[in-house]
């Protein structure tokens, strides 16, 4: 049977394909990545916020082609319930799911004003008061979790989507210089740590292709 294949866009400056591609590690399923260059017309479209629909990542599976980032998470929470992508009690899955959703379909602000840049680091950086809002929203959603939870994810000892569609913000408080609490500090510094992550982030730096748009220092 033909491995999976999970089609990607940039490393360094795909938030959708770092969430789709963590899923997949996360879910221990075996694949393929295909990477599409920045350069490509959609992958461009899709990284700077261009496109109205966003097709990478693509997670194709014994049949099955699946172009959404939650709807991958769900799939393979299906696929390989093992992995426990979605917590198994049912009101922690139902908050999951609703905080998954929250970072999915909102936060305008903050991916436009903080767009992914793994390669870059801008101390001192300007916060506007509408992505500040965004970052003090994301910072409720991780207390409130991580206080029910204990840590050290955001549904306690097991990794679930929400730790996979957060992590892209974890990326971009660090580019950015965004100071955080102690706790959500930690909880920031454990998504940096895992290995799924160093990997991903030492293949983002060794990255030839730059998008001038993203490289500004606003």
């Amino acid at each position: 049977m033909a491995k999976a294949t999970l089609t990607i866009s940039s490393k360094n400056y795909s938030s959708w394909s770092l969430r789709g591609w963590l899923l997949a590690k996360f879910s221990g399923l075996e694949f393929e990545e295909i990477v599409v260059a920045p350069e490509d017309p959609s992958a461009r479209a899709e990284i700077l916020l261009l496109s109205p629909t966003i097709l990478v990542p693509c997670l194709r599976h014994e049949g099955a082609t699946i172009w959404d980032t939650l709807a991958i998470g769900e799939y393979l929470n299906e696929t390989v319930p093992q992995a426990q992508l979605l917590p198994a009690d049912r009101i922690e899955r139902a908050h999951c799911r609703s905080i998954c959703g929250e970072i999915h379909s909102g936060f305008a602000t903050l991916r436009a004003s903080l767009p992914v840049n793994l390669k870059g680091h801008f101390p001192g950086f300007k916060i506007w008061t509408r992505a500040q809002a965004d970052i003090d929203r994301v910072c409720i959603i991780w207390s409130e979790c991580l206080e029910k939870s204990g840590g050290p994810y955001l549904f306690g000892a097991q990794r679930t989507m929400a730790d996979a569609m957060y992590a892209p913000v974890v990326t971009r408080f660090r580019t950015y210089d965004v100071k955080l609490p102690p706790r959500l500090e930690a909880y920031a510094e454990v998504i940096m740590s895992m290995p799924e992550m160093v990997e991903w982030i030492a293949a983002a730096k060794a990255e030839p292709a730059e998008i001038e748009e993203l490289e500004v220092e606003y």
